[in-house]
């Protein structure tokens, strides 16, 4: 399978998900749009990833390339094809697909559960998600969910975690976090970090190894879901988009 990744900033890339698609064999490409690399044509992949990143959706006036991201988010929608979104990506998606995507009530940063909410149990893919648990959020918007679309988990600071639409698939949390990738968002970020009660300090994020071991299963069981599930007959996506 041909993964292409959307790469928004230098220092967020695909982590795990990188380490998943070689020990499948999958080839992985990613696009540095924050280096005005060329967007792929719908036909140069099978399945398209859309990262994260500390712009917003709206934000085309700084950022133009986001507007022709959108439209290749919404080409591979109407072509078939999956699309994954991880927190500004889930985002994308859930702005091409027709959602309004605003400011959270508190931004969440650092560790905090998520439990999956009860229609998982009849999603294709995001079923195979843990009744509740700890992945690492760096995110201060959110998204509603998109028409049609089932609404797969929560946290006690964001609604609406994660969801499935056919082969759409947007996760606000980060499933793929490594020690290096949370390391590089401090480096970066760090400034964001207030004083909310979803937010961590920097040590804290990095403090427990385990919790990243933890993630890898996790991950890796919903790709492995994705990957199997990434072949139907175009415009099977249209139906709930």
């Amino acid at each position: 399978m041909r993964i292409r990744c959307l790469k928004h900033v230098a220092f967020e890339g695909p982590a795990r998900i990188a380490d998943w698609a070689q020990s499948r064999g999958h080839m992985l490409a990613t696009t540095k749009l924050f280096h005005s690399q060329p967007l792929p044509a719908v036909e140069d992949f099978d399945w398209l990833v859309s990262l994260g990143g500390p712009m917003g959706v709206h934000d085309e006036a700084q950022y133009p390339w986001l507007t022709a991201e959108k439209q290749l988010i919404e080409q591979t929608v109407l072509a078939g094809k999956p699309v994954l979104g991880v927190c500004l990506g889930a985002q994308l998606l859930a702005d091409v697909l027709g959602a309004g995507v605003y400011r959270n009530q508190q931004k969440e940063i650092g560790w905090f559960p998520v439990r999956r909410t009860p229609l998982a149990a009849v999603a294709e893919t995001l079923r195979s998600l843990p009744a509740e648990f700890v992945p690492f959020h760096w995110h201060g918007d959110t998204f509603q969910l998109p028409a049609g679309a089932l609404h797969m988990a929560e946290s006690a600071g964001c609604r609406n975690q994660a969801f499935e639409c056919g082969l759409a698939w947007g996760l606000q949390f980060h499933l793929e976090a490594t020690p290096t990738s949370v390391e590089a968002l401090i480096r970066n970020c760090a400034a964001e970090i207030g004083s909310g009660p979803y937010e961590q300090i920097c040590d804290e994020m990095l403090r427990d190894p385990a919790r990243f071991l933890a993630l890898e299963p996790i991950l890796d069981g919903l790709l492995d879901r994705m990957a199997a599930t990434a072949s139907p007959a175009p415009n099977d996506m249209v139906r709930c988009c």
